[in-house]
């Protein structure tokens, strides 16, 4: 990658406390779930301010104005799909913003830098929701394994299709589940911010026959599983919840799933079903309804619905002419 600058201009020669660093204080205010990749994009933007000479903890944010920020926009426009290079943006902004809280940036010098316009532009629809043949055959894949791990993907499986983030699974504690109610707490989920979404039957089921395998002793929900088909007590990883679907999915003779698809098709379905987009926005914890609308994969064929109860009458060319 090019330089912008001067690369040892911006590389700290001795970084501060994290308590004192830019970066570190945004990204503790991150959630969990969204954490890596905000990392991962300030890491990126120091790597091209310093022709890849400091990452996102060794780059001296406060020394940024308007110059650096302004050629990244360029860079990130020509580079990545307006939403990621937006979101690689918004970090950024942030950062500068605690910049300016710590007192290293002035309140000048941070509005110069972050005048910056949003990258315009479009793509398709990213992901899909799974048809009901799809979920049938992911649902079999895991039922018909009678190993540990088959009950385990089920349960997975389950709450996965009840809409959550595979970050809000993965956090999940044997308490934050009320198998009576099927209510699931989710603790500092995007956004740091707490919920309640509920299960339905069939996942509550599926759950509760875990946890006969489990027990019910304190802990993570669910447990990555040995090839011997010991349990292994310690929470499941992100990456075990893709390579699970990535794995159930060949078996079932699908295309892959990725685990955003299950919260796609849960936010379809619902709106499908005529759930108010609000409700449907307060279950997945979304901090708007257009991101909720974002998700929505009915299609044309759902436009074409909602169009053909509206009643036209028919004119009637046989009464043409003045009365």
């Amino acid at each position: 990658m090019r330089a912008i600058a001067p690369p040892d201009a911006l590389v700290l020669s001795s970084p501060p406390p994290l308590t004192q660093h830019p970066a570190a204080v945004y990204l503790t205010q991150v959630g969990l779930g969204s954490r890596r990749t905000m990392r991962q994009a300030l890491d990126t933007i120091a790597r091209l301010l310093t022709q890849n000479q400091a990452d996102a903890l060794t780059l001296d944010w406060s020394a940024l104005r308007y110059p650096h920020t302004a050629a990244i926009r360029a860079i990130l426009l020509e580079t990545y799909a307006p939403t990621t290079a937006n979101k690689m943006l918004c970090a950024l902004r942030r950062t500068l913003k605690e910049a300016q809280r710590l007192g290293l940036l002035s309140a000048d010098d941070y509005a110069r830098a972050t005048d910056l316009k949003a990258i315009p532009g479009s793509r398709l629809l990213r992901g899909r929701a799974l048809s009901a043949q799809e979920m049938t055959a992911l649902w079999s894949a895991c039922a018909i394994d009678p190993t540990p791990a088959g009950r385990r993907d089920t349960a997975l499986l389950a709450i996965l299709r009840a809409g959550l983030r595979r970050s809000e699974v993965v956090s999940l504690d044997v308490a934050d589940v009320n198998l009576s109610t099927g209510a699931v707490t989710i603790r500092a989920g995007k956004g740091c911010k707490d919920r309640i979404t509920y299960l339905p039957p069939g996942a509550i089921s599926a759950v509760r026959a875990w946890l006969e395998l489990r027990d019910r002793s304190p802990g993570a929900l669910l447990y990555p599983i040995h090839r011997s088909g010991r349990v292994i007590q310690r929470r499941l990883s992100d990456q075990a919840v893709l390579g699970m679907l990535q794995k159930r999915s060949a078996q079932a003779d699908i295309a892959p799933v990725a685990p955003h698809d299950l919260r796609r098709t849960f936010i379809t379905e619902l709106l499908t079903a005529g759930v108010d987009l609000f409700t449907v926005q307060q279950l997945v914890g979304h901090a708007s309804p257009v991101t909720t609308a974002r998700y929505d994969r009915r299609g044309e064929a759902a436009k074409q619905r909602a169009v053909a109860i509206i009643e036209v009458p028919a004119l009637d060319r046989h009464s043409s002419g003045k009365q």
